[in-house]
């Protein structure tokens, strides 16, 4: 399927992608789309359920606004406002560092689309395959804005997430609800004014990271609702003098930003995450669990030489050797995510639970970390890693991936249930996996949201006070 954004180079960017985003048919999407956009929802709610308990996702929960016959906060019995139940949830969906990603753009758009679409479609009725379909154009437009904005240098700076997901999750919005183009194209420049995130919370050790999608969820209602009632933004808003592309990027946007241009659409170049860690920490921890099983005691090891792509070493935190102050920082760093694995021998949340082991940090002491050309050269399409871990006695165990190895449909499954389970009880934890199963026939989404709130005698998180 290929639909182009662009007609004539005089119509402003917004409007195209507005224009394309609205002519997408739910049918034209292959078996294998649907499936992948399924997983994902289920990854997100995965997510969102474990992570229910953390600080920060208590935090957002807190403050959200309790309405009556609002929309549903995940894992609890409280409703609010859209607005404030999407911040929650995407709160909730980040709080491990597990949501999925799409490395060309270096963002993580599920995180910010699924709480917005769910909150919506307890507003608006909306139908399963509407809410699927609208899901695959936010992750495209997404995509395809991220990968033309954002570069490395940027990517130190600011919080691809904050800058560019609100713009995907307004134009998902906007194509679920079927707006004119004229409110589409509002909704998407009013998006694009709430770009936010600042990267300094991997210097200073703070927890405002956590919070980046919750602000893109809330910015992304607040404008479609906005566009819906008649507000209307400038449709330059990106190309513009003063435009989102001449504010961080520097430089001119292109004259056109095509969506599902490529062999298959944005969506199925996402990749759900193994590790709760950062993206770029993932392949390297990997390459390090295949090395740990030929270690027969971490104490043989004398150094440990990391290779990565320079986009993975340059990008705020992930060179960081400590100390650590909080689980969030261990968790960008590579050299702390490798050294957890070679010293546990697994990759799960528990290795960043204990920040100031000294098993793990007297590793990270004699830890290693460097670009490789190779790997930076495969970057964003493949992203490599290399371990070499020089021992005592003189001998050398090395692993080498080329790229990321994504966690399984099966694995998603798997750890939805467990999580799904812990929160709401096993019967409503079957019967959401079911609903999300059978996604494009449900007349009206919004169950979806519903049944992620607890039975009453399983209520696991109670509404904040």
């Amino acid at each position: 399927m290929t639909i182009e954004s662009s007609g004539s180079n005089e119509t402003p960017l917004a409007r195209q992608l507005a224009r394309a985003s609205l002519a997408v048919d739910p049918g034209r999407f292959d078996e294998s789309v649907i499936a992948k956009t399924k997983i994902c929802l289920l990854d997100f709610l995965s997510c969102a359920f474990e992570a229910r308990h953390h600080p920060w996702s208590r935090q957002a929960i807190g403050i959200a606004r309790h309405t009556e016959n609002g929309a549903t906060v995940i894992g609890t019995s409280k409703l609010a406002t859209p607005g404030d139940a999407a911040f929650a949830n995407a709160t909730l969906g980040h709080g491990l560092v597990r949501e999925d990603m799409h490395a060309a753009s270096i963002c993580h758009h599920g995180v910010v689309i699924w709480p917005t679409l769910l909150a919506l479609s307890e507003r608006t009725p909306l139908s399963g395959a509407t809410l699927l379909a609208a899901a695959i154009v936010g992750y495209e437009a997404g995509a395809q804005i991220g990968r033309t904005l954002f570069n490395a240098d940027l990517a130190r700076l600011y919080r691809p997430t904050g800058r560019v997901a609100p713009l995907g999750a307004a134009l998902a919005g906007s194509r679920a609800l079927s707006l004119t183009e004229d409110a589409a194209t509002s909704a998407v420049s009013i998006a694009a004014n709430t770009s936010c995130g600042l990267n300094e919370w991997p210097h200073a050790g703070g927890s405002e990271m956590y919070f980046h999608p919750g602000f893109a969820a809330r910015n992304a209602i607040a404008a479609i609702e906005l566009a819906e009632a008649g507000a209307c933004a400038s449709e330059t808003i990106l190309e513009g003098e003063a435009g989102l592309f001449a504010a961080y990027r520097r430089q001119g946007a292109p004259a056109g930003i095509r969506l599902f241009a490529g062999s298959e659409p944005e969506i199925m170049a996402v990749y759900n995450k193994p590790a709760p860690a950062c993206n770029f920490a993932q392949t390297a921890a990997q390459a390090a669990l295949q090395a740990a099983r030929e270690l027969k005691n971490p104490e043989e090891i004398d150094a440990v030489s990391i290779l990565v792509p320079e986009a993975a070493a340059r990008y705020p935190g992930c060179d960081s050797v400590g100390p650590y102050r909080n689980a969030l920082q261990a968790k960008m760093s590579i050299p702390f995510s490798v050294a957890a694995v070679l010293a546990r021998g697994a990759i799960e949340e528990d290795n960043y639970a204990e920040i100031n082991d000294p098993s793990i940090l007297s590793l990270v002491e004699r830890t290693d970390l460097q670009c490789d050309s190779a790997f930076t050269a495969a970057f964003p399409a493949q992203q490599g890693a290399e371990i070499s871990i020089s021992l005592r006695n003189g001998k050398t165990i090395r692993q080498r991936l080329d790229n990321v190895i994504a966690a399984t449909p099966q694995e998603i499954r798997t750890r939805f249930r467990q999580a799904a389970t812990d929160a709401i009880g096993g019967n409503r934890a079957r019967g959401l996996e079911e609903l999300v199963n059978g996604c494009e026939r449900l007349p009206d989404s919004g169950v979806i949201a519903k049944q992620c709130r607890p039975e009453p005698a399983e209520r696991l998180l109670r509404p904040a006070s």
